[in-house]
């Protein structure tokens, strides 16, 4: 049938079954949106010239270089992500520690334990076995804890590692920002000694022309003098300016203003040439050196902090993983696999004792001879022999335990196909049976299909549906009492399917709708992929969705979310080996994505399964 077909289609035993096709469960609204791809320009990042990688934030880089204290910011900066580092492998280091000797503790308990079990007069029979099997496990949990303490002493010596690498890059960056700074420094130094020397040659020539000027003045007043008096006044003036002018005649004064010019000259030069080298120092420190120094220091931070939350989130995934690993051991998700549970309720208290006393009565019987005797003669006051029980207490058991004959229809890991025409059905019995007894006794049950039932009743129970169906009574008390039992029967018969409900060949087509990130588009192809199943794992799986359906809406009661039941019926409805997108086995990429898809075809039960005339 084609995807979102609305038609009947002939199931093999003579049954039409309608599906409800896509364009009918797309409301005049659910229009896919494409999204715009439209880029702006960025012509003047594209232009400017960057000095760091694309990688790093260059507003940041920026921000650095216009602040007057980046590489003490920096320097700081790297100090508190080293001690956060430091701390945290210490913890870890501590952590490793508790978690050794708590597992070396056990490992040591657990085998003491097991020998001295076994050297002792202590019960035999099914708790000796189930005593040993319980102090494996232990032993597992144990070696599992050791294992996880030398993962994190690896990590704490990563993190120490890490710590001095960054460390040494740090001295060596910060010694390389030293040696440019005083290198600028210095520069900055001769050109303030240049500028002095220029500026006291400068004032040394001012005084020198202001001297050669004031001189130039005296002499043209004593000539504007009257002749009358011109001797004594020029004598006077010459007597007068004779201490002022001593040394200091004209070309002397020539000889002097020429050196302090070529002095000044010099120091000018020398001036001019030390503010060029310093401007280039300046721009080079500025424009190419600190922001390399600034970005290796930041690197320096970025790889720290980054580092320490890797290890920090790896620490994070190994605690959950110890935690599973133990929730497994105990409660091993196959069912076929007794956890700690189990092995305890395995212990059959009424057989070991029938087992202890025909053994004792063997060995000891008739050996009492000191004490009281009850057969004898009836004339001396013997009592008679115990009369033997009846025939149907001794042989018959109740009608709840009675055996029941193998029929020859069995249900568990035979095709579904097979089984449904064998049956006349459009729904095999089994899930019928199992669905109603769930929803009469368990829809309000906390956790229902989340918790497992026990592990003896549970095989207990398929062996009897298996043999039988018909005769199996999941109103008894024995199965109504405890839901949890009937619902693992249920999950096991999916899981044991020859090939999954969601069939082998349509799992990648599955795998690839579930992985549309807009819920519209998901929900549509699902539904593609759904109205594509054969008709008996569509009608099955429509019923089965129906029952999960009633389980959702009595949240409230038994916390069992539309979420919570696609993690329980991913893998069931999938089976955990089917190839998956890349033609490998499933794993965690495709189980999310079971999960996912569970979700989505539950969430639209309604849309996908139930039509407009038809009764949700």
């Amino acid at each position: 049938m084609p995807p979102g077909a609305g038609g009947l289609s002939d199931l093999g035993h003579g049954h039409g079954l309608p599906r409800v096709s896509v364009e009918e469960s797309v409301d005049s609204h659910g229009r896919s949106h494409s999204r715009e791809d439209g880029l702006d320009g960025a012509a003047s990042a594209a232009e400017m010239a960057t000095l760091v990688e694309p990688s790093f934030d260059e507003n940041i880089l920026r921000a650095l270089c216009e602040t007057d204290c980046g590489v003490p910011l920096l320097l700081d900066r790297i100090k508190q992500s080293m001690v956060s580092c430091r701390e945290a492998a210490a913890f870890l280091k501590r952590r490793a520690g508790v978690e050794d000797e708590y597992g070396r503790a056990m490992q040591k308990l657990a085998r003491q334990a097991a020998n001295e079990y076994a050297t002792s007069e202590a019960k035999a029979g099914s708790f000796v076995n189930a005593w040993q099997s319980s102090m494996r496990t232990h032993e597992v949990m144990a070696e599992n804890r050791i294992k996880f303490a030398a993962r994190l002493n690896e990590m704490s010596e990563e993190l120490t590692n890490l710590a001095k690498e960054v460390d040494k890059n740090r001295k060596t960056t910060k010694d390389l920002a030293t040696r440019y700074e005083r290198t600028l420094q210095e520069s900055e130094n001769i050109t303030e000694k240049a500028k002095t020397r220029f500026d006291v040659t400068a004032e040394e020539l001012e005084r020198l022309l202001l001297q050669k000027e004031g001189e130039s003045l005296k002499d043209n007043a004593m000539q504007s003098r009257s002749p009358v008096n011109g001797k004594r006044v020029i004598g006077k003036a010459v007597a007068k300016g004779g201490l002022l002018l001593k040394g200091k005649n004209p070309q002397n004064i020539q000889r002097q203003e020429d050196d302090i010019r070529a002095r000044m000259s010099t120091a000018s030069d020398a001036y001019r040439k030390a503010v060029t080298d310093t401007q280039t120092i300046r721009q080079e420190y500025f424009n190419f050196q600190l922001p390399r120094i600034l970005r290796a220091f930041k690197e320096c931070v970025d790889e720290i902090d980054l580092g320490t939350q890797y290890h920090l989130a790896r620490y994070a995934f190994l605690c959950e993983s110890i935690v599973h690993s133990d929730a497994s051991i105990i409660s091993p998700p196959d069912e076929n696999s007794p956890g700690l549970k189990a092995i305890m309720e395995s212990i059959d208290n009424r057989t070991d004792f029938k087992t202890f006393m025909q053994a004792y009565i063997y060995a000891h019987g008739g050996t009492n001879t000191r004490g009281p005797r009850r057969n004898g003669p009836q004339d001396e006051g013997f009592l008679p022999p115990i009369p033997p029980p009846h025939h149907y207490l001794a042989n018959s058991p109740s009608p709840s335990h009675a055996p029941i004959a193998d029929k020859g229809r069995p249900t568990f890991g035979v095709s579904l196909a097979e089984q449904m025409a064998r049956d006349d059905v459009d729904v095999p019995l089994i899930v019928v049976k199992c669905c109603e007894a769930i929803e009469k006794y368990g829809l309000t049950t906390q956790g229902i299909y989340r918790i497992g039932g026990t592990h003896s009743k549970v095989m207990k129970l398929k062996e009897r549906l298996d043999r039988d169906l018909d005769s199996v009574n999941l109103d008894a008390e024995e199965w109504s009492s405890d839901i949890s039992n009937v619902t693992s029967v249920l999950k096991l018969w999916l899981r044991e399917l020859p090939d999954p409900l969601f069939t082998s060949s349509q799992h990648a087509d599955f795998m690839e709708a579930a992985r549309n990130e807009n819920e519209r588009a998901r929900h549509i192809r699902l539904h593609e992929r759904v109205n594509a199943l054969p008709d008996p794992n569509y009608s099955t799986l429509k019923y089965l969705m129906g029952h999960l359906h009633k389980v959702v809406q009595h949240e409230a009661q038994n916390a069992m979310s539309v979420q919570n039941l696609a993690i329980v019926f991913g893998p069931t409805l999938f089976g955990q080996g089917q190839p998956g997108i890349n033609g490998q086995l499933n794993g965690m990429a495709d189980a999310s994505l079971q999960n996912k898809a569970v979700e989505t075809i539950l969430e639209h039960y309604t849309d996908i399964f139930v039509d407009e005339g038809e009764e949700a």
